[in-house]
């Protein structure tokens, strides 16, 4: 099965839960990035103060790239462990990746 890229959005508050079931799955996820972002628009929901002033709320943005058995996997294993932590994600195909 060829690869995909995984990407997963959620709340600052919910990333280091997710790094921590994904790093206890080496299997499914042998490597991953994770970098801040700012979630905007009408779906995000702007709760804190300095979100209203600022008009963005702090995100974290995860991403792995792997087979889609695999990925389709953690998606399963996030929603089983962490029903409710607001996670936004996609895959989208992989025409090639390597190490140069």
């Amino acid at each position: 099965m060829a690869d995909v890229l995984l990407t997963l959005i959620m709340p600052d508050d919910v990333a280091q839960h997710v790094e921590d079931l994904l790093l206890t799955r080496p299997d499914l996820v042998p490597g991953f990035t994770s970098t801040k972002a700012e979630g905007r628009g009408a779906a995000v929901m702007l709760v804190a103060d300095t979100e209203l002033v600022v008009g963005h709320s702090p995100r974290t943005a995860i991403r792995t790239v792997g087979p889609e058995t695999a990925k389709r996997e953690v998606l399963a294993l996030l929603k089983r462990e962490l029903p409710h932590a607001n996670i936004f994600y996609w895959m989208t195909p992989v025409i090639e990746s390597g190490h140069v």
